[in-house]
């Protein structure tokens, strides 16, 4: 694999594009897309660092971001008003999620977004809130797929999906995901996002049986960095992201400091093997602070 940073040391800002034509353009240059995930802040003061972070990803030269969406549209209007002061600046993808969602405000959101200039949309079930833990049979969308299908009714935007390296939590095996995957893709999905992994095996074995099951989109590793030890361990439960048992011990044995070298090493060498086996490009979980992020996308060669 050629080196990465020499790749992109002299790589100029992406056009505002969809997310396959970056990869597209980036897989003709040899080199991978940098791109990041944010998510709407509950406060003035999370708000603050989300635009510092997004301030910081513009000068490392990122392809493009995404933005994250409540279930049921909890937090729709902070997304909506997030996107709109990034997506002229760069390539924004929105989320979307079908839990609790109707038809109806499932397309006005679509339609805002195009209004504001977001040029792809990621299409997920999601999760139902705490509070409501019936809201999927509460909405007109039961799947992502459904999603996937009523956005390529109401639009032309490009629409991703997600992408499960470990199963879904609620599929009986990889087979059962990758054929749903690749049903995605006929109804007009154009790459796919992964969930929080920690292995390249994981990874491997998502990209083989999507292949085998007819989906051949270009898959995105999403890689969280292990900033925060107790918080990240934390989220792996929530989400069913197993993190190696050696790794874990080393994590939960150490002190903070070194808890955190630990773990940002580790993401590091899991986000160079990605590269080397040829994953179209990486994108990073933010949790919308730059310092881990951005030491991530230096550390595997992504920016200077």
């Amino acid at each position: 694999m050629p080196n990465q940073q020499l790749l992109r040391s002299n790589i100029t800002p992406a056009p505002i594009s969809s997310v396959t034509e970056l990869i597209t353009n980036r897989q003709a240059a040899g080199a991978p897309t940098l791109s990041f995930e944010f998510f709407p802040p509950k406060d003035e003061a999370g708000e603050a660092s989300l635009w510092r972070t997004f301030d910081d990803v513009l000068e490392a030269k990122a392809d493009f971001v995404s933005v994250t969406y409540g279930a049921g549209g909890s937090n729709s209007a902070r997304t909506l008003s997030i996107v709109e002061h990034m997506a002229p600046q760069i390539t924004t993808v929105g989320h979307l999620t079908a839990v609790g969602a109707t038809r109806a405000g499932t397309g006005e959101i679509i339609r805002r977004f195009e209004a504001a200039g977001v040029k792809s949309l990621l299409a997920i079930r999601g999760d139902a809130p705490k509070d409501n833990p019936n809201a999927l049979a509460d909405g007109d969308l039961g799947t992502a797929l459904e999603l996937v299908e009523l956005a390529h009714e109401v639009s032309a935007l490009e629409v991703g999906v997600g992408a499960f390296p470990e199963v879904h939590p609620e599929s009986p095996d990889m087979a059962h995901d990758s054929k749903v995957l690749a049903l995605k893709q006929a109804a007009g999905a154009s790459f796919a996002i992964t969930q929080l992994f920690f292995s390249l095996d994981a990874y491997l074995a998502l990209r083989n049986s999507a292949d085998a099951a007819g989906a051949t989109l270009p898959i995105v590793p999403g890689l969280m960095p292990i900033n925060n030890a107790k918080q990240v361990i934390r989220m792996a439960a929530m989400s069913g992201a197993s993190i190696p048992a050696e790794l874990l011990g080393q994590l939960e044995s150490a002190d903070e400091a070194e808890a955190r070298r630990i773990g940002m090493q580790f993401t590091i060498d899991l986000g160079v093997k990605l590269l080397d086996v040829g994953a179209p490009g990486l994108h990073i979980f933010t949790l919308n602070q730059s310092v881990a992020a951005l030491e991530l996308a230096r550390g595997v060669g992504l920016c200077p």
